[in-house]
């Protein structure tokens, strides 16, 4: 997984809203940000990633930006990385950060409970036939 630069973080810190139910945390090796449990914008390693509506991820697109494919081949559904110089064009940038928690502050909730108990389990070793 690719690892995000001191600079890529600090920028990234300092564009997520300083809002009560928003909360960053480490992510794919990087960092995230969640609203209601539902990760919303994040970095993977230099590129930033939002959460945004259709419409919004064909805007990002025509701008530059791509899929967000953390494994080649693999895009997650929703989510697009904004054109690179993203670091440069703070308030741009922003925008798009605002715009994708608008978004996902939308969906519903994720239950902890849930979640903990969708956490695949540790895989056994296989037993040798007798």
């Amino acid at each position: 997984m690719p690892k995000p630069s001191e600079q890529a973080k600090a920028a990234f810190q300092k564009l997520v809203p300083p809002d009560p139910a928003v909360m960053t945390r480490p992510m794919f090796g990087n960092l995230a940000g969640f609203v209601n449990g539902n990760m919303f914008c994040g970095l993977f390693g230099e590129d930033l990633f939002v959460r945004v509506s259709a419409d919004d991820q064909a805007k990002v697109r025509k701008q530059g930006g791509r899929a967000f494919e953390p494994m080649p081949g693999r895009a997650m559904t929703g989510y697009v990385v904004v054109p690179a110089g993203w670091q440069k064009k703070p308030d741009a940038t922003r925008g798009w950060i605002v715009t994708a928690l608008t978004w996902s502050r939308q969906l519903p909730a994720k239950d902890k409970k849930a979640v903990k108990k969708a956490a695949p389990k540790k895989a056994t070793p296989a037993r040798r036939p007798r």
